[in-house]
């Protein structure tokens, strides 16, 4: 009996102890379920569905790859909001950090009285030692290096841009350059308007053709000392000899009122600082009005003093209400001073007192009377001094009696032949006459204010000097506008031409590349884009390449046939730039073409940089007040 016991408890314990097995997996389920339900929640209403929930046992593991850390600590903090923080396993892992976009590059260099500066952010690899160089060099110490750099590779034209941007500052003492890959902005002030053209086309010249430049460059505008203006009305109609105006308002209202006094012809009038009155419009618009109401004659003003000359035989009593009327309209300021020359009476007259000439080749003659030794030797050498010690011939004799502004009439009509190529001069007790050739088109007004000062009031001089444009120099290169549309010309009456479908020149165009090729030979370095353009026939971009390859072997044509091409680029533009109606023969042919374009430089629009503002707010509290005043003065 006692067997079967024992059987029967060892029989009850295995089925308890398998209950017991039961009846915990099933509760280890429950909790992994549950924990694993609760995590995915909590989970999905934070966003983080890319997160994978496993439970084994009480662990809760996390899986699953995090755009950032941040997201996986988010992710991590959810779930530990619904079960214990030790219980939750983190395996998962986060993006590689995708790589940072490189910083622009960019270096702003200002040149001026003071020095260069320099400021802006450079790659790591830019040699600044060997950039500092070259700016000492052209500035000996004065150079500011506010530069910061940062460990990048050089962008694609970064190099060219800033040898470009030295090589600019070089020809350029007052300037703003701005620097960055594949493009140079430069604001700078010329001497004059000359000048300005000058260095425009020289800058634009020595671009690179892959480097867009932008061109900024203003002329100053001129102190004109004596402020002159000289209006003549004569059987002819009205001209100017000289003008002078401070704004365009005051300019244009003098022109309208000349032309309504009989202005003919061309005409200049010089805008420029040093106007003696706020009113000298008025004074200048109301002066020329009185001499159309005369008639024949000239005015005269320089600065404040107006002198206003009729012409001989004027009516006297015409003449006289004219010039009352203009006394009392004039401002205050302006001082009048009105000539009625007497009637010329039978009597001959003598020869000219005083005479100089100059010929085309700088020989000057000089011949008449002068006062005394003393004032002969000083004519000769101011002579010698003004048109060279080789060049000049004198054959005066002394006078005695001449009048006591002798002297000074001589001197300044000498000094206004100076200013000629070519000329002849005529002293007289009533007159002093300039007869000449200029390759200046400004020296008529300089020679009018010079007069108007030297002489004094009331004072008649008599100007016919004619604007000759200087010959060109031997060596002087075409202008670029010229030499893109001499070789426009030639493919207008014969274009370039390819055999079909290829890169290849048709053998009738070759005349017409060597003709384009001779030009560009006498152009010199000019920047040009060689364009190729097809039709629309065709899958775009078999057009793009087609284009790209006819323009590249146009410019291996010319390579070929000796011409300078580093300044030249070709670039293809597939069908779109058509200039025709591609849905005909005709267009499709117009289409198909070679053009060479000038590359211009770019407008620059006028901004503060980050040079200019640090220069502001380090600058002395003195230099900003004669910075100030400066402006102040330019802005007038």
């Amino acid at each position: 009996m006692r067997l079967p016991y024992l059987l029967a408890v060892a029989f009850i314990f295995l089925v308890s102890a398998g209950l017991s097995l039961l009846a915990a997996s099933y509760s280890v389920t429950k909790v992994e379920e549950a924990s694993e339900f609760v995590v995915r929640r909590a989970l999905d209403l934070k966003g983080h569905d890319w997160a994978e929930v496993e439970s084994d046992g009480l662990r809760v593991i996390l899986t699953g790859t995090a755009a950032d850390e941040a997201a996986r600590f988010s992710a991590l903090t959810a779930a530990g909001t619904e079960v214990d923080t030790s219980r939750v396993i983190d395996e998962m892992e986060v993006a590689p950090t995708t790589q940072l976009a490189p910083p622009k590059f960019s270096a702003e260099i200002l040149r001026n009285d003071s020095g260069i500066s320099v400021i802006g952010l450079v790659p790591l690899s830019q040699d600044r030692e060997a950039l500092m160089e070259r700016l000492h060099r052209l500035d000996g110490d004065n150079v500011s290096d506010l530069l910061e750099t940062a460990d990048y590779p050089k962008p694609k034209g970064w190099d060219e841009a800033l040898t470009y941007a030295i090589e600019a500052l070089v020809r350029l003492p007052r300037a703003k350059i701005s620097a960055s890959p594949g493009l140079v902005k430069i604001t700078a002030i010329a001497d004059s308007q000359q000048e300005k053209e000058r260095l425009e086309q020289e800058l634009t010249r020595a671009a690179p053709p892959s480097l867009r430049i932008g061109l900024s460059i203003t002329a100053p505008r001129p102190v004109i000392t004596p402020f002159t203006l000289r209006y003549i009305v004569d059987a002819e109609g009205g001209h100017f000899d000289a003008c002078s105006a401070p704004d365009q308002d005051s300019r244009n209202a003098i022109i309208a009122t000349a032309e309504a006094a009989g202005l003919t012809g061309p005409y200049t009038c010089t805008i420029g600082l040093g106007v003696p009155s706020p009113r000298w419009s008025e004074a200048a618009t109301l002066s020329i009005k009185a001499l159309a109401q005369i008639g024949l004659g000239s005015v005269t003003m320089s600065d404040a003093d107006i002198t206003l000359v009729a012409e001989m035989g004027t009516n006297a009593a015409t003449f006289d209400r004219v010039v009352g009327e203009l006394e009392n309209a004039l401002p205050e300021v302006f001082a009048l001073h009105a000539v009625l020359p007497e009637p010329e009476t039978d009597e001959p007259t003598g020869p000219p007192e005083f005479s100089a000439t100059r010929s085309p080749e700088g020989l000057v003659q000089m011949r008449g009377r002068l006062g005394d030794e003393t004032l002969r030797d000083m004519v000769d050498s101011y002579a010698r001094a003004a048109f060279g010690s080789e060049q000049v011939y004198t054959a005066t004799r002394v006078v005695p009696d001449l009048p006591t502004d002798w002297a000074v009439r001589v001197l300044a009509g000498l000094e206004a032949l100076s200013l000629l190529h070519n000329g002849a001069l005529t002293v007289t007790p009533d007159d002093v006459m300039l007869i000449g050739v200029s390759h200046e088109p400004d020296t008529r007004a300089r020679i009018a204010g010079l007069l108007s000062d030297k002489l004094g009031e009331a004072q008649e001089y008599t100007l016919s000097i004619t604007y000759q444009k200087p010959p060109e120099p031997e060596d002087a290169l075409p202008d670029p506008e010229q030499c893109e549309d001499r070789i426009a010309e030639v493919q207008t009456s014969s274009k370039i031409a390819f055999e079909p479908g290829s890169a290849t020149v048709a053998a009738d165009s070759r005349d017409t590349v060597n003709q384009i090729a001779d030009i560009l030979r006498e152009c010199g370095p000019i920047r040009m884009e060689i364009q190729g353009h097809t039709d629309s026939q065709g899958r775009e971009e078999m057009n793009q390449q087609l284009s790209q390859s006819r323009a590249q072997s146009i410019l291996n044509e010319l390579r070929g046939r000796r011409v300078p091409t580093a300044s030249y680029t070709a670039v293809g533009y597939g069908e779109t730039q058509p200039i025709a109606d591609n849905g005909t023969e005709e267009g499709r042919e117009e289409n198909r073409r070679i053009e060479f374009r000038l590359i211009r430089p770019e407008p620059v629009a006028n901004s503060e940089t980050g040079l200019e503002a640090l220069e502001q707010d380090t600058q002395p509290s003195e230099d900003a007040q004669t910075d100030s005043e400066e402006t102040g003065a330019g802005d007038q």
